[in-house]
């Protein structure tokens, strides 16, 4: 079969993917791309559009429910399970017309439906045809995956995926894995009215956060009513009648939790295992990520891997800086870098933790003297008003240079909070700075500048 030549390729249509086609459309690269699923990704099908639309739906009822709290009775609040996935659907298709929509419109790109795969160093095949370009990315991402615990494939199961499709209100949803995505269906599931049960194996939920987080975020679950079994290494899982049953392996003893549904979020792995990387000269590592420099290149020149797949970062907003580095690099004379990344993330719970740079540990383990201040969100007067005074707020700082190293905000608004710390950590500007800036009264950002005046070493 003979190749054919295009300036460009990208597999995979994920957060990254658009904009770098918009930009190579934007250079005159004949392009194409390749999509054997659903355009947008994780993000827009099954992860965080979705997810954050379902978690609102959650909020509101939760919010009816406590009524009284706020003067007003909305009386009996039952939860329609079809006209809220019908919702969030809605919201779903929007974001995957508008793609479509957008790709349609480049001149110099063809999208291509179906599954690629590297046959040589720079060569594609798809759809019988073989592909053949000096630039290919590869923007492919992760799924769900489903741990090799005794049982697991005796029983049903559903992932972050599979949860898409359900319009039902399960009677006990026993989720296995206590961090992020867990959590945030924990919380939503157990406000439609279902019974939650939450299985970690770890000694603690959400391992990598600070133990005081991690404990006031489990104190958030259990006073709605959530059930959490911590310390489960090792886990098995099997079927008694209707019923799904989480057991020890290692012992005997009462079950860690028996339901009618299981989900297992315990992790991810990337969408690489049949990507023919083999035989494109492209390293992976042992769980499959893709090997890549400070710029997202490959060990196979002319191939750059941008996403979740590279193991680099795993959100929306890291595949998306994958892109501006890339097309920064490949078309600005720019030498942007991901080690120029701060890490910053969000757990959508509610209340939400922001996140941005070190936690304690990390800060400890960095050399530096660093400053530490902490504050209970029930001294925001935005927070009383609003009747949401869990969380607090932590900081840390260099003493020295006096710059931020690192936030956990929880509490009201504080993955929006947050960004006002990160932004000043790109910035490299002392503390001093937003210390003695003069915010708005009432908003929960102006705890930060009172927040910051009671910095003290960390003990």
């Amino acid at each position: 079969m003979t190749p054919e030549r295009v300036d460009a390729i990208v597999i995979g249509v994920g957060q990254a993917a658009p904009a770098l086609c918009a930009r190579l459309d934007k250079e005159g690269l004949k392009t194409v791309l390749i999509e054997r699923k659903l355009l947008g990704g994780t993000c827009v099908n099954n992860g965080c559009i979705p997810t954050k639309t379902l978690i609102a739906s959650a909020r509101a009822a939760h919010v009816a429910r406590r009524g009284s709290d706020y003067g007003f009775s909305a009386g009996s609040v039952r939860v329609d399970m079809p006209a809220v996935k019908k919702r969030k659907d809605g919201v779903v298709k929007h974001s995957t017309d508008g793609l479509a929509k957008w790709i349609a419109r480049m001149k110099n790109v063809s999208l291509v439906h179906g599954h690629a795969a590297f046959t040589a160093p720079r060569t594609v095949s798809v759809n019988h045809r073989l592909l053949q370009a000096d630039r290919i990315f590869l923007d492919v991402g992760a799924r769900a995956l489903v741990p090799p615990l005794p049982g697991v494939r005796e029983v049903p199961f559903l992932t972050n995926s599979t949860m898409m499709e359900v319009d039902f209100l399960p009677e006990h949803l026993v989720i296995v894995g206590g961090s992020y995505i867990g959590l945030e269906f924990a919380q939503m599931y157990r406000r439609f009215g279902s019974r939650v049960t939450v299985v970690e194996k770890a000694p603690k939920l959400l391992p990598r956060e600070d133990d005081d987080v991690a404990q006031e975020i489990r104190a958030i679950m259990e006073r709605e009513g959530i059930e959490l079994r911590i310390d489960a290494e090792c886990m098995e899982l099997k079927k008694e009648g209707g019923r799904i049953v989480v057991g020890l392996a290692c012992k005997d003893g009462p079950p860690l939790a028996e339901g009618s549904h299981l989900l297992l979020a315990v992790g991810r792995v990337p969408n690489t295992q049949d990507l023919g990387l083999d035989k494109s000269g492209i390293d992976s590592d042992e769980r499959g990520y893709i090997k890549v420099d400070d710029e997202c290149r490959t060990s196979a020149p002319g191939v750059w891997a941008l996403g979740e797949a590279n193991g680099r970062g795993a959100f929306t907003h890291t595949s998306y800086n994958d892109y501006e580095i890339v097309a920064a690099n490949l078309f600005d004379g720019e030498r942007r870098r991901i080690s120029e990344r701060i890490p910053a993330y969000a757990l959508f719970i509610d209340p939400a933790l922001g996140r941005a740079g070190m936690n304690e540990g990390e800060a400890r383990k960095s050399g530096k003297r660093v400053l530490a201040a902490k504050m209970p969100m029930a001294r925001v007067s935005r927070a009383r008003e609003a009747g949401e005074t869990q969380g607090f707020m932590k900081v840390l700082a260099d003493a020295d240079s006096r710059e931020l190293l690192g936030a956990s905000l929880l509490g009201l608004n504080a993955d929006e909070v947050v960004h006002s710390l990160l932004d000043m950590m790109y910035a490299r500007k002392p503390y001093t700075t937003i210390q003695r800036a003069v915010h708005i009264h009432p908003t929960v950002s102006e705890l930060i500048p009172t927040l910051l005046e009671t910095l003290q070493p960390l003990r």
